[in-house]
């Protein structure tokens, strides 16, 4: 299926003494070669110290190596000895310093990037829409369904962000930007090993503590490894309160319940009283093990060919939000939460050149699993007290249990890639980058709802316990041939054309539902059924839905860029991104097809003061075309529609500043207004084309049924993304007692943002309220290693990234309904950054 074709016509475990080695072998090597190591850098002269200047930064964000002030792309990159300035080791340390990204977040590896405003906060389902921004560790796409790894941040050379459609290049899911994370390569010219080891302890938890290590072992003079090794243990800071649950007493002769008390407390369970004994101080901690082995070889002067594997595990306990209701940095759940994050990834990349012409190939295979135990009682809760839920669940005995729900998930992913690409020498008139890229995404699915003590007419067949069962296998695939062709007009005004045409098959095949849905009941409305039930599927009753969904379709990109002097130019640029479609579960929906987004931008990027200072920045406006967006349906099942149009008008600035060869400012900025230009009704016609015209009272033609009204009307903010956000580093370098020494600050400032698109779920969870947060840190250095002390969120702010309930927030926010006593304003979590965090790390390098 075209977009032209329809659209125009239309219109975790404990890491074992093994999980270890890696970073013993690279700490034991980075500190027994010592010998070998080469003498330290030699302090500057005075004149060095007088001629205080920017570093020169090269990227390959257009596939090629360039200065960052020629890419005519809104870029924002933090080097190696930025991130390690920065105190970065994950993906919030850094993308806090990134203004044109925005995110949310349910725990460490789930996180959702949204960039410059393109969100409709309904993504990270593992049925729902693919991410709209992409993320690449090297050459490789690294994102999945439910968030891109979570990689520990030591020994990269430096992370790209691209804000604005990146289509041509990147292809599918890089529709708002893409984030690059570019790793140190070996290096044969000679041998290098460092460590690090620090302590640290956050306020209101516990203590944590970082060990990392990496050596570089030329093998000749054409041939070399890099070993790189990491430990990390993230000390908890919410507490899971202890707490008795009174579920409602009801007259057994008028609505049949349960009537009983669910306890997290250590103590002796009885039919009326169960006791589950999880309260614990500080219950979500985290523990990361990760090894990264790379080699190079030069096959002779013009071939290389570099193979990767790198791993991690990372095993996180407890919720990492908290209950307002309940207090600060506090919840009370019941059951086990637990997910341990595995992944591998192994790749292959081959550089060369046939005549004047550069040649790469890049092969990635990531395989990664996650385990996950959640508390759902909430959900059961809210609809026994409101809707008398626990009359339905009961024993194998017909006596009526506790209705407590608890998901036990697994999700195994497998993602293959393979990218052939050639480049015509950077130095011609006319130059082009082109390719073929073909990745293949396999999605394993399994959602385990239980409740103990289900009876066996209740429970899925074969899963006795389970009330519910998501078994499903989702695949995306994609193919595609890009190419991006420049020609010098003069030597200053260059024009550049691209284009991506691609095609996408993904299907959706497994089994969904109650018990009931196995039996084929014409009395029961749910479009579920099994069709076969006597054919079970991947240990799963039957295959109830089996979709598929084919598109293709080309994007393109122009780009005009004029250089007034080797330090400033300008560029104009029309760009379009794109997201694959997918299928929904629930049968009777349409498919949800690509959405598109169409991005109008002049940017400059300019350098004064003899490279002492370089200020760069982008006003844009982007177009969003029947973006996706994800809505509860009937069931709890996610139903994805192409909803609705938006428009985002924005400014992005970045400026640093070499005040003095002891002063280094850094700062960034972006503004943006990002609002729907159409009503949001949450309907689509018989076609799948959004409805935004729903006045209240009138008939909707497609069911016969009255209009409610839009569920959000035309210029209603976007959710996520705040109007403004900023930061502001200072660093100062300075000589004491025969160290050098440092003292540096930062702030960041997020502006209000709305918690959901739809008018009445965001007046039930509230905006999410701007926030400011500093880091500080000193440090000394001498010869070569290093001392530093810093501070993380040094006045302790509590940022609010994200508000959920547990089930419909009509139920657990307790609006429509009389307060119930203890959750006067519902059941809201508050997902927020980790509480001041003070630490001492010693560093070594050799």
């Amino acid at each position: 299926m075209s977009r032209h074709e329809t659209k125009r016509s239309e219109r975790r475990k404990p890491p074992s003494s093994f999980a270890r080695l890696p970073l013993a072998a690279a700490i034991y090597l980075a500190v027994g070669s010592a010998a070998f190591a080469q003498e330290a850098t030699p302090a500057p002269t005075p004149a060095e110290k007088e001629a205080a200047t920017l570093d020169t930064i090269t990227v390959t964000s257009q596939r090629r190596s360039e200065n960052l002030q020629k890419v005519p792309i809104s870029i924002q990159v933090l080097g190696t000895e930025k991130l390690e300035e920065l105190n970065v080791s994950d993906f919030e340390d850094y993308v806090k310093y990134l203004p044109s990204v925005s995110y949310q977040t349910f725990g460490p590896g789930f996180a959702q990037i949204y960039m410059r405003g393109v969100s409709s906060g309904g993504d990270g389902n593992h049925s729902g829409p693919l991410p709209s921004v992409g993320v690449y560790l090297d050459e490789q796409p690294v994102t999945t369904i439910q968030g891109p790894l979570d990689l520990h941040i030591y020994d990269i050379a430096r992370v790209e962000v691209l804000s604005g459609p990146q289509g041509t290049l990147y292809g599918a899911s890089s529709q708002a930007g893409t984030i690059r994370i570019i790793t140190n390569k070996p290096d044969p010219t000679g041998f290098e090993a460092g460590y690090s080891l620090e302590a640290n302890s956050v306020s209101h938890g516990g203590t944590g503590h970082v060990a990392e290590g990496f050596v570089n072992i030329p093998l000749s003079e054409k041939a070399a490894i890099r070993l790189v090794g990491w430990n990390q243990h993230d000390a908890g800071y919410i507490d899971n309160r202890e707490n008795d649950r009174q579920f409602p007493i009801r007259d057994p002769d008028d609505v049949p319940s349960w009537g009983g008390v669910v306890s997290n407390r250590d103590c002796t369970s009885t039919d009326l009283l169960l006791c589950t004994g999880r309260a614990k101080d500080n219950y979500n901690d985290v523990d990361t093990t990760g090894a990264r082995l790379a080699l190079r070889l030069d096959l002779n002067e013009n071939w290389t060919i570099s193979p990767t594997v790198m791993g991690q595990r990372a095993t996180s306990n407890g919720l990492f939000a908290f209950d307002e209701s309940v207090g600060d940095l506090a919840v009370n759940h019941y059951y086990p939460e637990r997910t341990e994050d595995k992944w591998m990834q192994a790749a292959l990349t081959v550089e060369g050149k046939i005549g004047n012409f550069d040649i790469t190939y890049a092969f990635a295979h990531l395989k990664r699993d996650d385990e996950t135990d959640s508390d759902y009682s909430d959900y059961s809760f809210w609809y026994d007290t409101l809707y008398a839920y626990g009359g339905s669940i009961y024993n194998d005995n017909g006596d009526f249990i506790n209705p407590s729900q608890y998901i036990r998930g697994k999700d195994g992913y497998k993602k293959t890639s393979h990218e052939l690409r050639i480049s015509s020498p950077a130095e011609n008139r006319f130059r082009f980058v082109g390719g073929l890229f073909w990745q293949n995404q396999r999605h394993d699915i399994q959602q385990d709802y239980r409740i103990d003590g289900l009876a066996t007419d209740l429970s899925v067949p074969g899963w006795p316990g389970t009330l519910w069962l998501t078994k499903q296998i989702r695949e995306d695939h994609d193919e595609a041939v890009f190419g991006e062709f420049s020609f010098d007009i003069t030597d200053k005004l260059t024009a550049m054309a691209g284009f991506r045409s691609f095609r996408v098959d993904n299907t959706l095949k497994g089994f969904h539902g109650f018990a009931s849905y196995v039996i084929d009941d014409p009395d029961n409305p749910t479009d579920a059924f099994c069709a076969d039930p006597e054919t079970p599927f991947m240990n799963s009753p039957c295959v109830n839905i089996d979709k598929e969904l084919k598109e293709h379709d080309t994007i393109g990109k122009f780009n005009v860029t004029y250089e007034f002097s080797d330090t400033k130019m300008i560029y104009g640029t029309w760009s379009e991104g794109y997201r694959p479609g997918g299928n929904n579960r629930r049968g009777s929906l349409p498919p949800y097809v690509s959405d598109y987004l169409t991005n109008y931008e002049l940017g400059w990027k300019t350098s004064w003061m003899d490279n002492r200072l370089t200020f760069n920045g982008a006003v844009f406006r982007q177009e969003w075309e029947d973006f996706q967006f994800s809505i509860l349906g009937a069931n709890g099942l996610t139903e994805i529609k192409n909803a609705n149009q938006a428009r985002i008008n924005g400014l992005e600035m970045e400026m640093n500043f070499a005040a003095t060869y002891n002063l280094q400012l850094t700062a960034g900025a972006a503004f943006y207004d990002a609002k729907l230009t159409e009503n949001f009704c949450g309907l689509t016609d018989s076609s799948g084309k959004p409805i935004t015209e729903c006045p209240v009272g009138v008939i909707n033609p497609e069911t016969g049924e009255e209009f409610e009204g839009p569920e959000a009307s035309s210029g209603t903010q976007l959710p996520v993304t705040p109007k403004f956000k900023g930061n502001l580093t200072a660093r100062y370098l300075f000589n004491i007692g025969g160290f050098d020494a440092y003292v540096q600050g930062a702030v960041v400032h997020v502006g209000e943002r709305t918690s959901d698109l739809r008018t009445a779920e965001r007046e039930i969870l509230g905006d999410l309220p701007a926030y400011t947060t500093a880091d500080f840190s000193v440090g000394i250095a001498k010869n070569n290693w290093a001392l530093d002390l810093f501070v993380s969120n040094a006045f302790d702010e509590r940022p609010q990234i994200a508000r959920f309930t547990q089930c419909a927030e009509s139920v657990c926010g307790n609006v429509d309904h009389a307060p119930v006593p203890g959750y006067e304003n519902g059941q809201i979590y508050t997902v927020t950054s980790p509480p001041r965090t003070v630490g001492l790390r010693f560093s070594q390098k050799f």
